[in-house]
C-alpha cells in the first residue's frame, strides 16, 4: 500500500513490467495479513482488559460513528485519494460496461445474495439475520480502496465506482432496506422485520467519510502538481504520505475491535454462525464479479476494482445502522461488528487471490503487476 508508489507510483511502460510489484513492497506491507490479524487481537484485548475502554471511545460520535474510527477512516483513505488521477476520471465514468456491471453487483446482485444467504443459513436468528441483510446493503465506499491498490486495481476506477456507490447508497438504502426487511420476506410467506433507516444520517456518513478525504485529496493533487510538478508529486510527496494509510487502517482496527471485543469474545457461537454466510458471501461476490469483469472484456486492472468494490461492505454505516435501530446490544448489531471480522482478513486474501488470477486470466494484459522475482 505504501510502497506501491514508493518507487514508482505509475510506471510509464506496462503495469509492473520494470519491477514486480511484490518486490517493491515494504516489510509492513509485505506482513500486511500479519499486522491486521495482531491488530484485531490487540482491539480485542484492549476491549476485554481495559474498563470502560469501549463508553470512552464511542462517548464522541461524527455520523452515529465513534470519532477515533472516524479519524482512522479519514487517514486510511486520504493518501490513497491523493494517488488517484482526477484527470483520468471521465476516461473510467465512459466505460458502459463497466458502470452497469459495478451498479448490477452492488445495487442488485449484493444484497439478494446476503438476504439468501441470511435466510438459508440462519433461519432461527431474525436479530443475527437481520444484521446480515442491513450489511448487505451497505455498500463498501472506505477499505475497498485499500485493497484495490493493493491489488494493483485501477485507482481512477475506484475512485468514479466508490463515488457512485456513495450516491446510490444515500438515494437508496433505505428503500432497500423496506424491501428487503418487509417486502420481499412477505411475499415469500416469511417473517418480516420493521425498521427505519435515518436517510439525512446516511447522507451525512458518506458526506464525512467519503466527501472530506476525496476533496482533500483532490486539492491535494491539484495544488501538488501546479506548485512541483507532476514528477515531483508521484515520486517525492506520495511515497511520504503513503505509509499514513497503512496506519490509518490498522488505527481502525484496534479501536473498532475495542469498541465491539466484549461482544465479540462473549458470545462465540454466534460468531461462528454470523460468519459462514459472511465468508460465503465474500466468496461467492469476489469470484462471480471476477468472472464477469473477464467475460466483459475488461482489463485486469479494472476487474480487480469491479471485484473489490462489490466485494466489499461498509461495515461502518452498518454497524452504526444497526446501533441506532435496533440498540447497541441487539443481535443485529453484533451481526454487524462480526462483518470485518471477517472480511478483514478475508479480502487481505482475496488480494493475493486476484494477483495470482490476474497472471493466469490476463495472458498479455499489460495491467497485470509482475510475479516477484520476474526479471526487471
Amino acid at each position: 500500500m505504501s510502497d506501491l508508489v514508493a518507487e514508482d507510483p505509475r510506471p510509464a511502460g506496462p503495469r509492473g513490467a520494470e519491477t514486480p510489484v511484490l518486490a517493491r513492497l515494504s516489510v509492513l506491507d509485505r506482513f500486511l495479513p500479519v499486522w491486521i490479524a495482531a491488530a484485531m487481537a490487540l482491539g480485542l484485548l484492549l476491549g476485554r482488559l481495559v474498563p470502560g475502554l469501549d463508553e470512552a471511545l464511542g462517548a464522541v460520535e461524527v455520523g452515529s460513528v465513534s470519532l477515533p474510527i472516524a479519524i482512522g477512516l479519514l487517514l486510511m483513505m486520504y493518501p490513497v485519494l491523493a494517488k488517484v488521477r482526477y484527470s483520468e476520471t471521465a476516461r473510467v465514468a465512459a466505460d458502459r460496461r463497466l458502470m452497469v456491471a459495478s451498479l448490477v453487483l452492488n445495487w442488485l446482485v449484493g444484497p439478494a445474495l446476503m438476504f439468501a444467504l441470511a435466510w438459508l443459513l440462519l433461519p432461527d436468528q431474525p436479530e443475527h439475520r437481520t444484521g446480515l441483510v442491513v450489511v448487505g446493503l451497505a455498500r463498501c465506499i472506505a477499505m475497498v480502496l485499500i485493497w484495490n491498490d493493493l491489488s494493483c486495481g485501477d485507482r481512477e476506477a475506484a475512485a468514479v465506482l466508490v463515488a457512485l456507490n456513495s450516491v446510490f447508497q444515500v438515494l437508496a438504502f433505505a428503500a432497500l432496506g423496506w424491501f428487503y426487511l418487509q417486502v420481499l420476506p412477505g411475499w415469500l410467506g416469511l417473517e418480516t422485520t420493521s425498521a427505519r433507516f435515518s436517510v439525512g444520517a446516511i447522507a451525512l456518513s458518506v458526506l464525512v467519510f467519503l466527501g472530506v478525504p476525496l476533496v482533500a485529496g483532490f486539492l491535494t493533487r491539484v495544488l501538488g502538481e501546479r506548485a512541483r510538478g507532476r514528477a515531483w508529486y508521484e515520486e517525492r510527496f506520495l511515497p511520504k504520505i503513503g505509509p499514513v494509510a497503512l496506519y490509518g487502517l490498522l488505527f481502525t482496527i484496534v479501536v473498532l475491535f475495542a469498541l465491539q471485543g466484549d461482544a465479540i469474545t462473549s458470545q462465540p457461537g454466534d460468531v461462528a454462525r454470523i460468519a459462514l454466510p459472511l465468508l460465503a458471501y465474500f466468496l461467492l461476490m469476489f469470484t462471480g464479479s471476477f468472472a464477469l469483469g473477464r467475460a466483459i472484456g475488461l482489463s485486469y486492472a479494472k476487474t480487480s476494482t469491479l471485484s473489490f468494490t462489490a466485494t466489499g461492505n461498509n461495515f461502518e454505516l452498518a454497524i452504526a445502522v444497526a446501533i441506532g435501530t435496533f440498540g447497541v446490544t441487539s443481535g443485529q448489531a453484533l451481526a454487524g461488528v462480526v462483518g470485518p471480522l471477517i472480511e478483514v482478513p478475508v479480502l487481505v486474501a482475496l488480494v493475493h487471490v486476484a494477483l495470482w488470477a490476474g497472471r493466469r486470466s490476463f495472458p498479455g494484459d499489460p495491467t497485470v503487476p509482475a510475479r516477484a522475482g520476474a526479471p526487471r
